[in-house]
């Protein structure tokens, strides 16, 4: 793609105040989103943290919302069972995750009497709380100063300060330290920045259709100014559905959910297209996973676990 009329030439460094600039953008432009809001409690941050963990903004909000009001605290959730848990994430995808959320309520009534920590070790030894979520957390629970680094976030650094058109898939330990060097070291700042930054690259500097006209960091944009080269050639990054194990295992935790008793999966008219070996090696997942449970060998009942 060409560069904009009149684009800014290459800069060595992108200067300091471009943190300020996103800072100031994301106060005119921030979408209103429930957890962001001064009365979401730590544990409504964590949830949705985990439930936007590849999944958009406009599929968690009102499932967001439904989990909190049946489950405003830790202790709510993990009095109900894992199954209950995995039964209310509906359609999010990625059931694992209301798996992990669940046994992260138990452990924190176990270790933190109902309380998400502010501790970045004891965050990390939380169920499923990896780097990513233990510094969101800290940054948007807590005000902590912390790397918080998705995909938005590193495609923003990417191009202002690198030139690149994507991140690489893998994290590199370099952009580790460059995000670093750019996050405010004032607590209260390097908040704003995660968030803002986050936000910048989800509604502006998207992967496929940036929206450069209306960027804060346009005119110290590296990418930018060489023209916005490489964005044609980037792989996509595209997943086949239709078919998959991964949407067979979601059909069967479909069933599973909307069931009232233990079903014979493998009987159902509804998964009767699905090729035999694969629906035993999809059931037989999502087993190990401890998401289903076999309930009657013998008959082939089946549950959520």
């Amino acid at each position: 793609m060409n560069a904009m009329p009149n684009a800014p030439q290459p800069a060595a460094d992108v200067p300091e105040m471009a943190v300020d600039l996103v800072n100031r953008w994301f106060a005119a432009h921030a979408r209103d989103l429930p957890w962001r809001r001064d009365d979401c409690s730590p544990w409504g941050v964590l949830v949705s943290e985990v439930m936007l963990q590849q999944t958009p903004v406009v599929r968690v909000l009102p499932a967001w919302m439904a989990w909190m009001e049946r489950w405003p605290s830790p202790a709510a959730l993990a009095a109900d069972p894992q199954a209950d848990a995995v039964r209310a994430w509906q359609r999010l995808g990625y059931p694992r995750r209301a798996k992990r959320l669940w046994e992260c309520a138990v452990a924190l009534v176990e270790r933190h009497g109902g309380e998400v920590p502010r501790d970045r070790d004891e965050l990390l030894a939380l169920p499923g709380i990896g780097d990513y979520t233990a510094s969101a957390v800290m940054a948007f629970a807590y005000g902590e100063r912390a790397v918080v680094l998705d995909t938005n976030v590193r495609r923003v650094i990417a191009r202002a300060w690198r030139g690149e058109p994507l991140p690489p898939v893998a994290l590199r330990r370099s952009e580790r330290d460059q995000a670093e060097a750019i996050t405010p070291a004032d607590a209260r700042e390097a908040a704003q920045w995660a968030a803002a930054s986050m936000e910048l690259g989800a509604l502006v500097c998207a992967a496929r259709a940036p929206r450069c006209e209306e960027c804060p960091l346009a005119p110290h944009c590296a990418w930018l100014a060489a023209g916005r080269l490489g964005l044609e050639e980037a792989p996509k990054r595209t997943q086949a559905w239709h078919g998959t194990d991964r949407q067979v295992r979601g059909r069967i935790m479909a069933q599973l959910r909307e069931a009232s008793a233990p079903l014979n999966v493998t009987g159902r008219a509804a998964l009767e297209d699905v090729d035999p070996g694969q629906l035993d090696r999809c059931l037989a997942s999502l087993v190990a996973d401890g998401l289903v449970a076999q309930v009657d060998a013998h008959r082939g009942l089946y549950s959520l676990a």
